[in-house]
Order: structure tokens, then C-alpha cells, then sequence
């Protein structure tokens, strides 16, 4: 297929926003016989909807995955010495025939490198394991999929293709049976079991459906679409070419809203009519009555009211990089990855661009920086114990334990090549591979 030169990003853009048609998509598994669910699962008390309970004969874990070379690592979730990695592509040969074989599919494949990667293949975006340490689940945007891995093999289980061209975050439902995962340009949010990989139910959304968060009691799904982040149309009237960029707030038995805003309507109420109305990631408070929610070129973050729907405050955090136009963002992210430490007194916010984590104090906003630890912290995860929060530091591929109370670094760890999203899990007892 032969295109001229100028033309490509453009022609890639279109496909990415969904202006020139999807491929088709199965939703039908594509892999060995579906593992089954153990007999009893029983669910376990938890506080955090983010971080699974182990099973007794399970190994608690962090994995880190990888989104440019496709390796998810696994750290041992007590001393943080890495155990192993697991191979997220092992079947990328079969699905690269595929891609060459669909002009659609070629230009996307190229494109998400070109125009959301980079100039890299998205291999891993997203994982979540079953909580006996079976099976781990992760999203592929480069392959527009989401497969579930047999951890003690290393073998592909079932397989799960969304609708449209890229898949993107997920969200592990409390009770650990399914998955909720955004198809980026399907505008579509599939729901699917994590044993089976079949679809159990879907909500559309705005463009670029991005984070889902489960509610404590699982009958809502927190959601955001982000829009467009590829494109340059980043200020004055072009902005509107970035899509519908919206909130909203699902019943998970009638996967009906219960809620759905711009929240630029909500930032123009409080006195920030300019400010983006692309929701990126976002933390709340354990009663889910405050939801922080960090949105495209801020430094910073805003306090959304949920009970009242109105923005109470924002917090303005230092950017480092004043000169920097906005349109070099990466993908918009001034700031990307918010997390809330245990009894809601303090969230830890990286400063993506800026190179720092901030550890603000959610009542005064007051802050304590934490620089020179990495380049480009792209996700921030707390566990289970809301003692720590986990930073992935993209630019120099690695991952960092900081305590949130004391705002230091805990321990620093090796990854593989641009991590991206930490999870807490679980594997077999006694697992590891080498390295």
C-alpha cells in the first residue's frame, strides 16, 4: 500500500477518530479452552476496588506492564524483588498476518505508533489477575484486544477483540469476575467475564473512552472519554475537532446512565470556562463523595462534588516545563496518574511532564514534591493498605514505592521498556521465571 508521505498522519488520524470506518470485531474468543472459575470464590473484605484479594495459595504481587516492549513484571508484593516477567505478546507473529492481511488494520497499527505511541508499538496497556493467580488479563491497544494469560504456562487462554481499532484501560469489577474495558475508538465500554473472555454486557461513551473505576459495592462504573488526544488542535476553536469528552456514571445491573455531563459546563459554573473538559485519570474519597479528577494540559487537579455536581476546588501544582507549548504534551498529559492514600488524607499525583511526584494534603492542598526519581511518571497506583502509592516512571523504565505519609521513596525497581499501568494481584505460589 503505497500513500504519499503528507497524507499518511493525516489519513491515520481519520481512522483513529473513527471518521473512515472500523474494522470488523468477532468478540469471540480466539484461544484454548476457556479456564474455569474455582468452585468457591468468595470475597474477601476489601476497602479498595483497584487491588485484588489474594486466594489462599496465591503469592501477592505488583505487576508493571510495559507498553512499548510488551512484558509485564511481576515484584513480590512484601519485599519487592522481582520474580519474573511474563510475555503479554506471545502470540504477536499470528496477530501481525492479520494486520498485514487488512489495509484497515495496517494503517491503524502504524498510526497508534505514529500518533498516540510515540513512534512505539502500545503492546500493554492494562492488566488485573483472577485472584487465585491464574489467569491475568491485559489490554492490548496495538491489537485492538484483550486476552487472558495463563500465568503458570504462559499461554493464551482466551481472546477478546473489541470493537474499533484500540483498546485501552480497564477496570476489575470487586467482586474479581470481569473486567470493564474501553475500546479507544469503538466509543464503547465491553464488559467480560475473566474466565471466559465472553461479553456479559457494553455502554457506549463519548470519543476515546479512556478510565473506568468500579464503585466499592460494584453497582456503578465511574467513566471518562478524553477525546481526541492525537490530534493538534489543542486550543482556540480547533478544540471542538477533538471529540465529545464526557463523565458519566453507569448502573452495572442496566448498564444505564445514572449520570452524564461535559464538565466543562461544571468548570465554567465554578469561574475555568477555559479549562479542558478531558477527564484523565482520578481518585476519590472512600465514601466516593470527592472525586479528584486530573483533565488534559492542567498541572494539577479539581475536587468534583459528586453528591452536588459542582467542582469545590482545584489545585494548582508547579509546571515545570513553562516554555514547553502544549501541543509537545504527551497526549495531553500534563499530569497523568492520581491516586488517594489510605483514611482520604493525602493523594499522590504524578507530574507527567514536569518529571516530579507531588504528595498533596487533601484538606489544605499543601504539597511536597518528590524530583529528580525518574522521567515521565505516567500511572500512580496505591496499595492495598493505602501506605504506598506505585509510580511508573515511563521515561527511564522504572517503577517506584514511595510512602505516602513520609513522601519518600521506598525502593526503586527495574522494569521493561515505558511502563505504564501498576497492579496489585496475585500469582502461583512459588512461581518465577527468569528474567
Amino acid at each position: 500500500m503505497h500513500l504519499a508521505a503528507p497524507l499518511v498522519p493525516f489519513l491515520m488520524a481519520l481512522i483513529l477518530s473513527g471518521c473512515m470506518g472500523e474494522s470488523e470485531s468477532s468478540g469471540e474468543n480466539d484461544g484454548a479452552i476457556s479456564a474455569q472459575p474455582p468452585e468457591e470464590q468468595t470475597q474477601a473484605d476489601h476497602e479498595s476496588s483497584v487491588t485484588i484479594p489474594v486466594e489462599g495459595g496465591a503469592t501477592p504481587v505488583v505487576f508493571v506492564g510495559s507498553n512499548w516492549d510488551g512484558v509485564i513484571d511481576v515484584i513480590d508484593g512484601e519485599s519487592y524483588v522481582k520474580l519474573g516477567r511474563i510475555n503479554g505478546i506471545l502470540d504477536k507473529e499470528e496477530r501481525m498476518e492479520e494486520i498485514r492481511a487488512n489495509p484497515i488494520k495496517l494503517v491503524a497499527f502504524h498510526g497508534i505508533a505514529l500518533l498516540i505511541g510515540e513512534g512505539h508499538n502500545q503492546y500493554v496497556d492494562d492488566m488485573y489477575s483472577t485472584r487465585n493467580g491464574e489467569l491475568l488479563i491485559v489490554s492490548r491497544p496495538s491489537f485492538a484486544d484483550v486476552v487472558a494469560i495463563d500465568i503458570a504456562s504462559n499461554n493464551i487462554v482466551w481472546r477478546f477483540e473489541v470493537e474499533g481499532l484500540r483498546s485501552d484501560h480497564m477496570a476489575l469489577s470487586p467482586d474479581g469476575s470481569e473486567v470493564a474495558v474501553s475500546a479507544s475508538t469503538g466509543k464503547v465500554v465491553h464488559i467480560l467475564d475473566v474466565w471466559t473472555g465472553e461479553e456479559k454486557a457494553s455502554f457506549p461513551t463519548g470519543n476515546s473512552p479512556h478510565e473506568n473505576v468500579y464503585s466499592k459495592d460494584g453497582k456503578k462504573i465511574y467513566h471518562a472519554s478524553i477525546g481526541h488526544v492525537f490530534t493538534p488542535a489543542d486550543r482556540g476553536v480547533l478544540t471542538s475537532t477533538k471529540g465529545e469528552r464526557i463523565f458519566k456514571v453507569v448502573d452495572t445491573e442496566t448498564w444505564e446512565d445514572i449520570k452524564s455531563f461535559d464538565i466543562s459546563e461544571k468548570l465554567a459554573e465554578a469561574g475555568y470556562p477555559d479549562m479542558s473538559p478531558a477527564i484523565r485519570p482520578m481518585a476519590h474519597t472512600e465514601d466516593e463523595q470527592f472525586f479528584y479528577f486530573q483533565l488534559s494540559f492542567f498541572h494539577g487537579f479539581v475536587e468534583y462534588d459528586m453528591n452536588n455536581d459542582k467542582i469545590t476546588r482545584v489545585a494548582n501544582l508547579p509546571n515545570r516545563v513553562p516554555d514547553m507549548p502544549i501541543e509537545l504534551y504527551v497526549n495531553d498529559s500534563a499530569h497523568h496518574g492520581i491516586s488517594m492514600g489510605g483514611g482520604d488524607e493525602k493523594l499522590c499525583v504524578a507530574g507527567t511532564m514536569s518529571d516530579y511526584v507531588a504528595i498533596v494534603d487533601r484538606k489544605t492542598f499543601e504539597y511536597e514534591l518528590l524530583e529528580g526519581l525518574g522521567e515521565k511518571p505516567y500511572w500512580i497506583t496505591r496499595d492495598v493498605a493505602g501506605e504506598n502509592c506505585f509510580v511508573s516512571w515511563s521515561g527511564t523504565d522504572q517503577m517506584s514505592v514511595i510512602n505516602i505519609e513520609r513522601a519518600e521513596e521506598v525502593v526503586r525497581v527495574d522494569v521493561g521498556d515505558h511502563p505504564q499501568r501498576i497492579r496489585e494481584g496475585s500469582v502461583p505460589v512459588g512461581w518465577s521465571t527468569s528474567f
